[in-house]
């Protein structure tokens, strides 16, 4: 049994609410959009006190169980009015594990800044947040160790959230203790700013109550040694980690370049991808820093980095495929070291590195400055931790900034910026892009390595809806979608594990039963918000502006992809059984 929390910010006053079993699984993305749909969140104001901001953590959150300490955040994004759940690694639902809580919900709005601290009953108390407004991420960080001491977890409203910028994510401490994982998108940290939250912090306990202890423990030792067997994985994430990605992106012309203008920075036949995953691991070795780095306790994906400067200090933690594409290589910069600092302004703010990424872009398109100009860059982010004018309207997002300059390039879905696949190039990730309710987001159903254009749009939205089912199902237990090479072959043994983690008595079906729930929810929730099938539709520019150096422009349209999920039971799921990855007549 773990509890759930109804948090009510006004009176300061909490509910209780015991979970048990199939209540534990059913949980994260889920949870998020079944709430929200039974809540009528899709007509409130979101960034007003009727908004509900969620924090769900899963089945094995507070084990070592390897990946699976993952946590959602959700509510009405205020950034792009619809469905968000945003994905973090780090800590905190392993601290949330770790005191008997399943996750909660903050309702209305606190008079004055709070910190929310659990401590290791899992009991709440509410602290004066004041005293850290106005800080950098690693300044609060630090005040909060001296209040509460070394061994917590925490969430944090950064800079820009305190004003309610819609960049703004909610920050995670890392397994080191460091604030640099973030629930990132859809301006969820703009939410917890309305609420006046500034902090959460957990305090670290014991390993959560399991049904079965020994199973549960023989299951985490069985799917770590899977994973430490798992070529993609040792041959990739793990070395490299996802930015990785980059080199393969920058090759086949689908990196985002100069506002989406180019597909490859360079030629990698004839010069060296300095701004990719191979180039940067060399030199990020070379030099001392750590390029298998756990985000969160008990993963041996080892995905992350710690980057590090010429000599041997710590510049940022970590660099992202997406940060790279972004902030990088779609702001014309060339340089690593270039790239870490910018990342580490995002970490210090607590903003989302994609759609900072992509506003600034838009910027220098808008010919506020040209691409690869540092110093530009680093004026923006002045101006959005002063909050000044300039400040908090470029924190709006890409969307609202290119209607400001009435730019023609404004790279977004339903007002949210574009991830670093370019759908011109990348087409399956373009129509997961397209079609979630979650706007943007690759993370919905990414499917990269496709040779796409011998294919057929039937086929292509098959490859998309098998991915998409299997994201929605793992963002709904807690796991991270980088271990699916393990676990989506593995659902039957997923099932046994779940079991005897919180005594339920799933099939394997349930792994494909809740990923297809989560996305009806999802719809259902934005066509209540009164989204419409042109909401699907790319910018105009993606379909009249041919992408070098392929030369090729996006093919589908909104009608053409928006009835997507009445396929949801003709299809399977990407990398699970045939038997388990259907709907049963």
């Amino acid at each position: 049994m773990r509890n759930y929390l109804q948090i009510h910010l006004n009176d300061q006053t909490v509910t209780s609410q015991p979970m048990v079993g199939e209540q534990l699984v059913m949980a994260g993305r889920y949870l998020i959009a079944k709430t929200l749909v039974e809540g009528g969140a899709a007509t409130v104001d979101p960034l007003g006190p009727d908004n509900p901001l969620i924090f769900s953590a899963g089945p094995f959150a507070g084990t070592t169980f390897s990946n699976a300490n993952r946590l959602s955040v959700g509510c009405k994004s205020p950034l792009t009015g619809g469905i968000k759940e945003a994905n973090a690694g780090g800590t905190l639902a392993y601290g949330m594990g770790r005191v008997g809580v399943a996750g909660f919900t903050l309702h209305g709005q606190s008079d004055d800044w709070v910190v929310l601290h659990f401590d290791k009953a899992g009991q709440l108390t509410f602290n004066d947040g004041t005293p850290y407004l106005g800080k950098n991420n690693s300044e609060t960080a630090d005040l909060l160790y001296e209040k509460f001491g070394k061994k917590i977890s925490f969430a944090l409203c950064g800079p820009v959230g305190e004003y309610q910028g819609l960049l703004a994510g909610i920050t995670i401490s890392d397994s080191d203790g460091r604030a640099s994982r973030l629930a990132a998108r859809g301006g969820v940290g703009a939410v917890m700013g309305n609420k006046k939250v500034k902090a959460i912090v957990v305090e670290l306990h014991k390993m959560p109550n399991l049904h079965d202890r020994k199973k549960t423990l023989e299951s985490v030792r069985t799917y770590a040694k899977w994973i430490n067997e798992d070529p993609s994985i040792q041959n990739g994430y793990k070395p490299v980690g996802t930015m990785g990605m980059a080199d393969y992106t920058n090759h086949v012309g689908g990196i985002p370049v100069n506002n989406f203008t180019l597909g490859a920075q360079v030629d990698d036949s004839e010069e060296t991808f300095k701004m990719g995953g191979t180039y940067i691991t060399e030199l990020n070795n070379s030099r001392g820093g750590n390029h298998s780095h756990a985000c969160m306790p008990g993963c041996t994906i080892q995905c992350s980095n710690v980057y590090v400067d010429a000599d041997g200090n710590e510049i940022t933690s970590p660099v992202e495929y997406e940060t790279l594409a972004l902030l990088g290589t779609n702001c014309g910069l060339r340089d690593p070291d270039h790239l870490a600092e910018m990342n580490q302004y995002c970490n210090e703010l607590g903003i989302d590195t994609i759609e900072t990424g992509a506003m600034i872009a838009v910027l220098m398109d808008a010919g506020l400055a040209k691409f690869g100009d540092l110093d530009f860059m680093r004026r923006v982010f002045l101006e959005l931790k002063a909050g000044s004018e300039n400040g908090r309207l470029w924190a709006q997002g890409t969307a609202r900034v290119g209607e400001h300059y009435g730019i023609h390039r404004v790279p977004v879905i339903k007002k949210q910026a574009i991830s670093a696949y370019d759908p011109r190039a990348i087409e399956v990730t373009g129509i997961s892009m397209m079609t979630t309710a979650q706007g943007a987001d690759h993370t919905a159903g990414n499917v990269p390595k496709v040779n796409s254009r011998s294919k057929n749009l039937d086929e292509l939205k098959r490859l998309s809806l098998e991915a998409q089912i299997g994201c929605a199902a793992v963002d709904s237990i807690g796991l991270c979608i980088f271990g699916r090479s393990v676990t989506n072959p593995n659902v039957e043994f997923l099932a046994k594990a779940v079991n005897a983690a919180v005594g339920t008595e799933l099939d394997p079906t349930f792994f494909q039963k809740i990923g297809r729930a989560t996305l009806r929810l999802e719809r259902e929730f934005n066509l209540a918000a009164g989204f419409v099938e042109e909401d699907d539709n790319l910018p105009d520019f993606f379909y009249d502006e041919p992408l070098p150096p392929s030369n090729r422009a996006a093919r589908f349209r909104a009608p053409e992809v928006h009835h997507i999920y009445d396929q949801l039971d003709e299809v399977g799921v990407q990398g699970v059984p045939d038997e388990y990855g259907r709907v049963n007549d």
